[in-house]
């Protein structure tokens, strides 16, 4: 028969899945159920898989000391404390850790901000060959809060995030990924038409208000905002940065990519190479402009176009004078461009994630149309990027500060021309070409992005369904 495994009344654990790496406890058998220090403590996730998520101050001597722990809730029961109070409180199931013993309990939350010992370890908690000698200490490996001062600093985070995903095509290829991706992760995703969002500007905390309710805290915010609703989607965006999300995309940068005269001075003033444009404002510049860009042909570009839409080739002067004098009598805002006749056709979308491209793909335009956009029936295929075509994909998304993008190089005789920058790149292409996973790298980086909750943090009310 195996020797006993003996505790004292006061011992050193591990909660390895929390990424708690030392816990002082106190073993009481007088207790059934074991408990453990939990501040702002906040529910989300579907009714039928919920999760909590809180904050932990494990070192009692040292406040400042936080770490935010998630877990799956099993139950939620009324406990009653050793004064007679009975509190509602989660239950949740994770493995604890002791003198390299390892198996699963039960744990309630609640506040013991004002108790010696932040967690308890109740009698539920012993298995079998588990003794308690009541008047000895630590008779297991004893542990430091030192421990924590090991953890990396910039670790992915494993717990799950409640995610927002501004989107009005919830059916869309994109939309689906993403939601399927983050969801495989573990986190929390919730698509929320941008359209029927509205804000409390000048209450004491930043709100975002849908259908009636607040909208509660988000760890993340996806941004998938359309060209029509650029500037309502980016002050919506910039509200729920106010409340302490992270935006994979910042207004700003969406902003930057969208107007595409300034995305180009942009791009001028980093000395990224470019397709000649120009711009003017007086009907009497007509002929000026077109010269400015080496002649016709010339590409004319409305400052809002999306997806090769308001985009045409002027193969004559005189039809580039034409198309030119019929935009402005629509009073519309547009670019006149050179056209780089090598590329022929084609261009090639990099898409970058934090930095580094993680796919490209060559688009080739169908038979009779220079635009290669696959919307516009264009066909694409795997390319390999040069070392100066990555470099440039990856600075242009950069200098527009954005995290994600999709780049649009034209391949000239002078080397990589950025065409655009796109801050809402689809995935169904690049990933139905590549085999690449894109969906599930954005939410990599996501999660080396986001900040820990914060203590103290005044959030709106969270939802419970």
């Amino acid at each position: 028969m195996a020797d006993p495994f003996i505790l004292g009344w006061e011992e050193w654990l591990s909660l390895p899945e929390l990424g708690l790496p030392a816990i002082r406890t106190k073993v009481d058998t007088g207790a059934r159920t074991s408990a453990l220090h939990a501040q702002e403590i906040e529910r989300f996730g579907p009714a039928n898989k919920p999760q909590v998520r809180f904050l932990i101050q494990p070192d009692p001597k040292n406040p400042a000391l936080e770490v935010t722990c998630s877990a799956k809730v099993v139950d939620r029961r009324e406990i009653t404390s050793s004064n007679g109070e009975t509190e509602l409180r989660y239950i949740i199931e994770t493995p604890v850790r002791m003198s390299g013993r390892t198996w699963p309990i039960q744990i309630s939350l609640t506040n013991r901000e004002n108790m010696n010992y932040r967690m308890l370890l109740g009698r539920r908690a012993l298995v079998e060959d588990m003794i308690v000698d009541p008047n000895e200490a630590c008779l297991q490996e004893v542990l430091s809060y030192s421990l924590y001062d090991k953890l990396p600093k910039k670790r992915p985070v494993k717990r799950p995030l409640r995610v927002a995903l501004l989107s009005r095509e919830p059916g869309s290829y994109s939309t689906r990924r993403l939601v399927e991706a983050g969801e495989t992760r573990g986190h929390v995703i919730e698509v929320i038409d941008t359209r029927r969002c509205y804000m409390r500007i000048g209450a004491r905390h930043p709100e975002v208000h849908y259908d009636g309710r607040i909208l509660p805290y988000y760890d993340a915010v996806i941004p998938r905002i359309g060209a029509s609703m650029t500037s309502y989607g980016t002050a919506i965006l910039r509200q729920f940065a106010s409340t302490g999300a992270y935006c994979l995309n910042s207004a700003t940068g969406i902003i930057n990519s969208r107007d595409k005269l300034l995305a180009h001075q942009v791009l001028a003033n980093a000395g990224i190479g470019q397709p000649l444009t120009a711009f003017a404002s007086s009907p009497k510049d007509t002929r000026d402009l077109i010269a400015l860009v080496g002649g016709a042909p010339v590409v004319v570009k409305l400052l809002q176009s999306s997806q090769g839409r308001g985009v045409v080739l002027a193969e004559t002067r005189k039809a580039a004078e034409s198309l030119v004098d019929a935009f402005r009598g629509l009073d519309a805002s547009f670019l006149v461009q050179e056209f780089i006749a090598e590329a022929a056709g084609a261009d090639v979308r990099c898409f970058v994630i934090g930095g580094r491209v993680v796919g490209a793909m060559r688009r080739r335009a169908a038979e009779g149309e220079f635009r290669s956009n696959l919307h516009r029936g264009g066909k694409a295929e795997v390319v390999q990027l040069t070392s100066e075509e990555r470099e440039t994909a990856r600075r242009a998304a950069k200098v527009l500060d954005l995290a994600v993008a999709g780049v649009d190089l034209l391949q000239s005789d002078a080397g990589p021309r950025v065409l655009e920058v796109n801050s809402s790149p689809g995935l169904e292409g690049i990933e139905t070409v590549t085999g690449l996973n894109v969906a599930d790298r954005i939410f990599q980086h996501l999660e080396t992005r986001v900040r820990p909750l914060a203590r103290q943090r005044d959030i709106a009310p969270v939802r419970t369904s």
